[in-house]
């Protein structure tokens, strides 16, 4: 009985853990802001678009396909372009998670309810 105690409480936390890594409704504040050359950009597992930067991180949209974004079009806007990033954050832990994507002053995708992006197709 103990040990069946033990691995329900063991099963709760670690469903608990995994729920709190689930990024949803990412708000600026809390994220960490990236500037990256962008060197290649590829369609992901998922309809992730993923983004590789000039050393050997690699970031993603997630479902970008979904949102009406493509790869191809992404590549005419910033391909070898420095764009800035809003990376949300997972306790203290920067994910690769694209939250906004920017070139200069103009949001190309963005995940904040506040903000509207420019589409780039």
């Amino acid at each position: 009985m103990n040990s069946i105690i033990r691995n329900l409480f063991l099963l709760i936390a670690i469903a608990f853990l995994l729920k709190s890594c689930i990024i949803h409704d990412p708000k600026p504040e809390g994220c960490d802001v990236v500037t990256i050359t962008v060197t290649e950009i590829a369609e992901g597992s998922s309809f992730d678009i993923v983004l590789k930067d000039s050393g050997s991180d690699y970031y993603y949209i997630n479902r970008g396909l979904e949102r009406g974004l493509t790869a191809e079009g992404l590549k005419e806007k910033i391909l070898h372009k420095s764009v800035t990033l809003h990376l949300p954050k997972v306790g203290v832990i920067q994910t690769e998670h694209i939250a906004q994507l920017a070139l200069n002053t103009n949001i190309l995708y963005t995940e904040f309810s506040s903000v509207t992006p420019q589409r780039t197709n």
